[in-house]
């Protein structure tokens, strides 16, 4: 890079995931001179490796799901439904492809400074800008400064000790995502979303599918309730589930692998498979980041941060996956407009990390959302009423399939509690609709890169005079942010 290239900026963000870049074209907005570092794919993991090629593949296997009940519609369909894998994994990538441009688009459109490399904290120096060191490799190192630098470097697939994931018999998120070919049978290690969501997309298409949780329920971040009527919903399609049982050790053979699996009375239990899937959660991206050089301190592999972000450390902030709290990229981008805000000088509202929707996307038509918690001093639900749920379930009658635990407690001034979980078609627009109606009361931040979202901002100016009761003024006046903008980029 030449010198003659301004290398000082008001921003600098490292890491261009939904928490990045959303922060980065709020910064933007707000007349900060800003810099986004990304040693990837703009969009992070959720563009390029999560959220949308797995919906992607997801939406593929739900078509091939339906074809097989043409019939029941009256279309008659002459010979057996094959599966091109390779252009069913092409059509992902090119998904992820196509908002990953959206993004560097949006990138240009604001003003920001893309700097492709790996962003390392440096130094504070007298007149109190951060150095930032951004190495390529082959390349000489860019530096860069900044009064105030933001953290976004996600997060990566956590691995069980001993068990090797090389790509080939043992796989990770990316891997399951780029088969060569699919395989006869699959052990999903870990009944969480990415566990859920492969489980189900993968026994679609044919695959034997066996889901090892450690815990004594799948989806055991959840309502019991629903956890049970989940697994019945997945064992019916031929999911086979192990709860309370270990994963232990693997023998890999020359084209499948042995798994030692120790059940919940102490037997040890052997099971050969094609490929293993391990979804056993995350941990954050903290290394290489220069935080020797720093009093930022990580906590199990995430920065610990305050109520705005804040990091022990005055002028360093981190957001998204790489922090505590719900690892989804809604909350990410929320998080990053919230600490742009305070750094701006504007007077937002601290994230209510716990009021948020849990989306577990799967072809067991699994659609979740949480709304909100009644206040701590009541200790419990104090009501749970049915407001949504006839015409919801009527839409899932069709097809064998049903609402499922329809919890809301009673709006009143914002005073709302419970779940709402969906099962059947129709499932993300009714999804999307409840969010708008209830963000009027609470702090949902709606589902990314979802249709429902871009409309939500687009229709609450007229909806309530575009403001919002209880917001400060700075987002009552917010534009778009980065995922809605990205939808209109691609879907007009």
């Amino acid at each position: 890079m030449s010198d003659a290239i301004d290398t000082t900026f008001d921003l600098i963000i490292i890491g261009s995931g939904p928490g990045g870049y959303t922060a980065a074209i709020r910064a933007s907005q707000l007349g900060l001179k800003t810099a986004i570092v990304e040693r990837e794919q703009l969009g992070g993991i959720c563009l390029n490796w999560g959220c949308i090629p797995t919906k992607a593949l997801l939406r593929s296997a739900e078509l091939y799901r339906d074809i097989g009940r043409a019939q029941d519609h009256g279309f008659g369909v002459s010979g057996p439904v094959t599966v091109d894998l390779q252009r069913l994994v092409a059509r992902s990538r090119g998904a992820a492809s196509k908002l990953s441009g959206g993004v560097r688009y949006l990138m240009k459109k604001n003003a920001i400074r893309v700097i492709e490399g790996q962003g390392a904290l440096g130094l504070l120096n007298a007149g109190g800008l951060r150095s930032v060191r951004v190495s390529r490799p082959g390349q000489p190192d860019t530096k860069l400064q900044a009064p105030r630098v933001i953290l976004a470097t996600g997060a990566r697939a956590r691995q069980l000790p001993g068990i090797d994931a090389d790509g080939l018999l043992v796989w990770t998120y990316r891997d399951a995502l780029m088969p060569p070919a699919l395989p006869g049978s699959l052990l999903v290690v870990g009944s969480g979303a990415i566990g859920i969501e492969f489980a189900s997309f993968y026994r679609a298409l044919g695959v034997s599918v066996t889901v090892v949780e450690a815990m004594d329920r799948v989806l055991p971040a959840e309502d019991a309730e629903i956890s049970g009527i989940a697994r019945v919903s997945f064992e019916r399609q031929g999911t086979t589930f192990h709860t309370a049982t270990q994963l232990e050790a693997v023998d890999k053979g020359v084209d499948n692998v042995t798994a030692s699996l120790r059940r919940p009375n102490g037997a040890l239990h052997r099971l050969t498979v094609d490929r293993v899937l391990l979804a056993v959660g995350i941990c954050g991206n903290v290394e290489s980041l220069g935080l020797e050089n720093t009093r930022v301190r990580v906590e199990k592999t995430h920065v610990a941060v305050g109520p705005f972000s804040q990091t022990d450390e005055p002028g360093i902030y981190a957001i998204g996956d790489i922090v505590p709290g719900p690892a989804l990229a809604h909350v990410a981008s929320a998080e990053g407009i919230i600490c742009v805000e305070k750094i701006a000088g504007h007077h937002p509202e601290p994230l209510k990390t716990q009021r948020h929707d849990a989306i577990y996307n799967a072809i067991a038509a699994l659609e979740k959302v949480r709304f909100g918690e009644l206040p701590a001093e009541t200790g419990e639900l104090f009501l749970r009423d049915v407001v949504l749920g006839v015409e919801i379930g009527n839409l899932a009658i069709e097809r064998g399939e049903r609402l499922v635990e329809p919890l809301v407690a009673a709006i009143n001034l914002g005073l709302v509690g419970g779940e709402l979980f969906l099962d059947g078609p129709g499932r993300i627009d009714l999804l999307a609709c409840g969010c708008l109606l209830v963000d009027a009361f609470l702090q949902l931040r709606g589902r990314h890169h979802a249709i429902g979202r871009a409309f939500r901002y687009r229709a609450f100016g007229g909806l309530v005079g575009g403001k919002r009761t209880g917001r400060c003024e700075s987002n009552e006046r917010r534009h778009d942010d980065g995922a809605s903008q990205v939808h209109r980029r691609n879907h007009g």
